[in-house]
């Protein structure tokens, strides 16, 4: 009998990338000036280390997130979202990266992306990656303009969960012989939840979980 086809779910900041999109969105605003340069960059610092350091309220740092795309029209903010891919995000995509997923690809595997990181940010990385299903924190659009709100339940934490059963309700498929890369101990409890879950490059906390749990620790060199 053939291999069933399985789901591969990849987290996508600091395991799929080498760095973190949603952080580097925040500098790359700062670098065009789009947003005051020094309470940006603290707060920017600030909720990337309480993400570290599994202390981030999400909600207040969506509010935080997502304020600049109400203040820029969608035609300017898609300009600025293509060159901060080319010049941000291109360079921290990794062969190694890019060979796991085609590895997936090839075994006729169901792609996933599950990110926090908004959708108006991790559309188009998806995109970089042949990636169609993406699962992010969807940035709230109306009439061609983003309000800066979110809409539905943000996917972190136990987050990623409920919007991932709800496209597997969707779209019918399950968890059996399930795969989930990720690099950070916020995605405990979905790496609890697939059968094969893989610590990718991670951080002290999970790698000491994955060590006692004798799950598979994989490290992805960054790029040259």
């Amino acid at each position: 009998m053939g291999r069933n086809v399985a789901l591969a779910i990849f987290d996508l900041d600091n395991t799929l990338l080498r760095g973190d999109s949603d952080y580097l969105w925040g500098m790359y605003l700062i670098d065009k000036c789009a947003v005051d340069q020094e309470s940006h960059q603290r707060e920017n610092e600030r909720f990337y280390q309480e993400y570290i350091n599994g202390q981030m309220d999400i909600m207040a740092f969506l509010r935080f997130q997502l304020a600049p795309l109400a203040r820029i029209p969608l035609s300017e903010l898609l300009k600025m979202r293509e060159d901060y891919i080319d010049n941000y995000i291109k360079p921290i995509i990794t062969e190694q990266a890019l060979d796991l997923v085609d590895k997936h690809r090839r075994q006729g595997d169901v792609l996933l992306i599950i990110t926090a990181t908004n959708d108006f940010v991790t559309r188009p990385i998806a995109d970089l990656f042949g990636i169609d299903e993406l699962i992010a924190t969807n940035a709230e659009l109306i009439d061609n303009q983003y309000t800066g709100a979110v809409s539905g339940t943000p996917s972190f934490q136990k987050g990623k969960i409920s919007r991932l059963h709800e496209w597997l309700n969707k779209t019918g498929h399950d968890l059996q012989g399930s795969w989930f890369y990720s690099d950070s101990h916020n995605d405990l409890p979905l790496l609890q939840e697939v059968d094969n879950p893989v610590a990718v490059n991670p951080d002290p906390k999970l790698a000491e979980y994955a060590r006692q749990a004798g799950w598979p620790v994989l490290t992805l060199a960054d790029p040259e």
